[in-house]
């Protein structure tokens, strides 16, 4: 791993529990569209809740927003630097598919975003034994 344990983007660019850094996030691959990007209900390294309340990642929405309009950025400046003549109609069809492919990795990155904003690294959390 590049990034140790207690380094936040550890747990976000693994898709690991905040606290623990261990356990899976994720109840499904990112790109299964029947599972839409679902958490688990805890982790089944040290059994952290992911949910502080029943809307909880509601949030998540304004990390997704700032995300798109990231990589909408981005993707205009590689257009404007990249494509001669320029062509708006075409910048605007490829920021649409680039975030249309994107959207379940962005939804997924920002809950996991999200998550971290409330929940933080315990190096002594006391794994579970026998979690049902």
């Amino acid at each position: 791993m590049i990034f140790p344990k207690g380094n936040k983007l550890n747990s976000v660019l693994y898709f690991k529990c905040p606290r623990c850094h261990q356990g899976a996030f994720l109840a499904h691959p990112i790109y299964d569209l029947k599972h839409f990007v679902s958490v688990r209900p805890k982790c089944d390294k040290c059994g952290l809740k992911y949910r502080l309340e029943p809307s909880f990642y509601t949030g998540s929405m304004y990390v997704a927003y700032a995300l798109g309009v990231g990589i909408m950025g981005l993707v205009a400046l590689m257009m404007i630097l990249f494509v001669h003549p320029f062509s708006f109609l075409l910048t605007f069809f490829t920021i649409v598919g680039v975030l249309v492919i994107l959207s379940p990795f962005l939804n997924a990155l920002s809950k996991i975003i999200w998550a971290n904003f409330f929940f933080h690294f315990d190096p002594n959390f006391s794994p579970l034994e026998n979690t049902p």
